[in-house]
């Protein structure tokens, strides 16, 4: 697979989900802990407008910690960013070659398609990501990788049911690839998406009510 053209595939079919959103759509929180659909959209577009020197002072900003530097840079993105705006810098970009600072080309491609699917599953869409990619996201799983997204791994075999593929030793997680991707990157997915005696560890709970 040309990883280079499953990016600029991803994005332009991110920006033409995202196009079609209502407004509402945008408000709802995602996967992400903390971020709305607004913010995980925003931070999916900010390394091509952000430049090196930008990112190492917002870096510095954030006493070296790339996930509080991350999570500031999003919300500040979402707050000033008008969805077109949004939806603009993704497709109008699809080809950069924006990369994170570790990883290559295949963290580029699992950056895009993990927030693509933070807002997708979040909002009860079913969009399928092509397997070659995932397939090239689910090699690249490793327990430092693992470690590095929150994802508590051990004791546990995740196991796919809609392709050849499985990772680990221990109780059983069942569930398609892409949302098994998902648990390897630190998500809780809604009720009813994986299967397995440990799916309850990765799975999401529902609020509760208030009382009246």
């Amino acid at each position: 697979m040309d990883i280079k053209q499953a990016i600029a595939a991803e994005r332009t079919e991110l920006a033409e989900l995202l196009e079609h959103l209502p407004e509402a759509d945008w408000q709802v929180p995602s996967l992400g802990a903390g971020w709305r659909v607004r913010e995980v959209a925003a931070h999916m577009s900010s390394g091509f407008r952000s430049s090196r020197s930008q990112v190492l002072r917002e870096l510095l900003r954030a006493r070296g910690n790339l996930h509080r530097m991350t999570d500031h840079c999003a919300r500040r993105d979402a707050a000033a960013l008008s969805t077109a705006e949004i939806v603009a810098a993704l497709r109008d970009n699809a080809h950069h070659p924006w990369k994170p600072p570790v990883g290559g080309l295949p963290a580029a491609l699992g950056h895009d398609v993990v927030h693509g699917l933070d807002i997708t599953v979040a909002l009860g869409h079913e969009r399928r990501v092509p397997e070659e990619r995932i397939r090239v996201l689910l090699d690249g799983i490793t327990p430092r990788s693992a470690k590095f997204f929150g994802a508590d791994l051990g004791g546990v075999t995740l196991q796919a049911d809609d392709l050849d593929w499985s990772y680990g030793a221990g109780a059983p997680v069942s569930g398609a690839a892409q949302d098994l991707l998902l648990v390897a990157f630190g998500r809780r997915l809604p009720p009813g998406r994986l299967g397995g005696e440990a799916a309850d560890r990765f799975t999401a709970r529902l609020a509760r009510p208030t009382a009246p």
